[in-house]
């Protein structure tokens, strides 16, 4: 068996390509002259293992990519930050996933995007020894995952908790998923699960967050670590109380990447030892600092950037 990680992220993987700032699109051939244009490694596996390089942690990412430019961008870009990236498979019949992300003046991203290949990831991608022998294996991008998605992602999970890892999984949450089909096998194998508010409440089907929450531990999810945006972010141990943690006072230029930071610095939190309410501390720095410039990786550069502006920036107060 070759080298053991700390976390392994499996999912998609994705090359943004971000502008700032748009505040409408022009008609017709007409220009708009923006201030900044960048390319980016995202989505919630991608960008999540690079944030974990940045702070320090032994990580290695499972994903697929085109035969394409892009491809051969995110790959190369990924292992120059630190991320082992031997396990990203290339696959002709479809092309790299990107999007396209006009940031408003407001920090808003809509989001033009293309699946790609992250449609064609599968369990035969799959590196078992390598899935076995991490101590926290994350899950990033369900509902963009066709051939992951259900299921197979419940094997992927059942196999790391067999082993002895500790899972934790994300979503892209799009409003017209399957999710009975998407979650449902999955749902008792998640250690953390990383939604969202918004997603919490498409998943369960429920009005309030208390409610999501207590749907979610029903199900068997082990605990609940669901970002608020500005408002902070929430974790609840399943039978046990929530606790709430405040976002950082920043000045938002970009949301984009926030909660693959949060997932990183929670990830980060926990394999240092820390207990979940501290890691999710960590989260909240790491996610409130990459809003404050455009792209995934904003921001986010090591770990003592991170303790810096962790103690020099005010926190917003809990609603």
């Amino acid at each position: 068996m070759g080298e053991k990680f700390d976390v392994v992220t499996i999912g998609v993987h994705i090359v943004d390509i971000l502008g700032r700032p748009v505040a409408a699109v022009p008609e017709g051939q007409g220009i708009a002259l923006l201030d900044e244009i960048r390319m980016t490694v995202a989505g919630t596996a991608a960008g999540t293992a690079v944030d974990l390089a940045r702070l320090g942690v032994n990580i290695a990412t499972i994903g697929l990519v085109g035969d394409d430019e892009l491809g051969r961008w995110l790959t190369h870009k990924m292992s120059s930050e630190g991320v082992d990236t031997s396990r990203i498979a290339v696959d002709s019949r479809a092309q790299t996933s990107a999007s396209m992300l006009p940031i408003r003046p407001n920090g808003q991203r809509p989001a033009l995007h293309v699946k790609g290949t992250n449609a064609l990831l599968s369990l035969d991608h799959m590196d078992w020894p390598l899935i076995e022998s991490a101590k926290y294996v994350h899950v990033g991008g369900s509902c963009l995952l066709d051939s992951l998605d259900g299921e197979p992602t419940a094997e992927i999970l059942r196999r790391a908790q067999a082993a002895g890892a500790k899972t934790s999984l994300d979503l892209l949450g799009l409003g017209d998923s399957d999710f009975a089909g998407i979650f449902g096998p999955c749902l008792e194998h998640i250690d953390y699960f990383l939604p969202n508010d918004e997603d919490a409440l498409m998943v369960s089907g429920q009005s309030t967050q208390a409610d999501a929450i207590r749907w979610l531990h029903d199900r068997g999810v082990g605990a609940t670590v669901i970002t608020l945006g500005a408002h902070g972010a929430s974790y609840a141990a399943n039978g046990g109380a929530e606790t709430r943690g405040a976002a950082y006072a920043v000045k938002v230029v970009d949301t984009t990447g926030c909660g693959d930071a949060f997932s990183a610095g929670f990830l980060t939190g926990l394999v240092e030892g820390m207990d979940p309410v501290g890691a999710m501390e960590l989260g909240l720095a790491s996610g409130s600092l990459v809003a404050t410039g455009l792209g995934s990786d904003a921001g986010l550069t090591d770990r003592s950037g991170l303790e810096s502006f962790m103690a020099t920036t005010a926190r917003n107060p809990l609603p």
